[in-house]
């Protein structure tokens, strides 16, 4: 199995209740490392740049509009199949639809308001990291 990364984080939705500790626990004990960590407030311009993707989707202004709510922790886990594993811990995005134990049924609120981002692929992690980290910033 190869070591990777992904790019990981909580969101505001969960960070406004608390739950950076409680989430960051599942994704280790399901056998990731959390090799770099900080908590930013995205201002509405870094929001709209990592959600550019999105830009022509009707959801758009209401995803940057809940992503500048409040701080967020972004984070790049380590670990065997890292990006495989990271989706199979967060869950489906609708947590009605997210299989028991996993961090949306566990704590997403709404299909909106789902507590985490994931990487879903290595060319989407190497972006996603980037963003967010300079090299030093990633020790591990």
């Amino acid at each position: 199995m190869a070591i990777e990364r992904t790019f990981s984080m909580i969101k505001p939705d969960a960070t406004r209740r608390n739950l950076t500790g409680a989430i960051t626990k599942m994704l280790e004990d399901a056998g990731l490392s959390v090799v770099a960590s900080k908590r930013v407030w995205m201002s509405r311009r870094e929001a709209e740049g990592f959600y550019a993707v999105h830009k022509e989707r009707p959801f758009f202004g209401e995803l940057v509009d809940t992503m500048t709510s409040g701080p967020t922790v972004v984070q790049v886990l380590q670990g065997e199949n890292a990006i495989a594993k990271n989706r199979e811990v967060m869950g489906a995005t609708n947590p009605e639809s997210a299989d028991e134990g996993t961090i949306r049924k566990t704590h997403a609120l709404s299909i909106g308001e789902n507590s985490v981002h994931g990487s879903d692929a290595p060319e989407t992690a190497a972006a996603e990291i980037a963003y967010w980290f300079s090299d030093t910033e990633i020790v591990g």
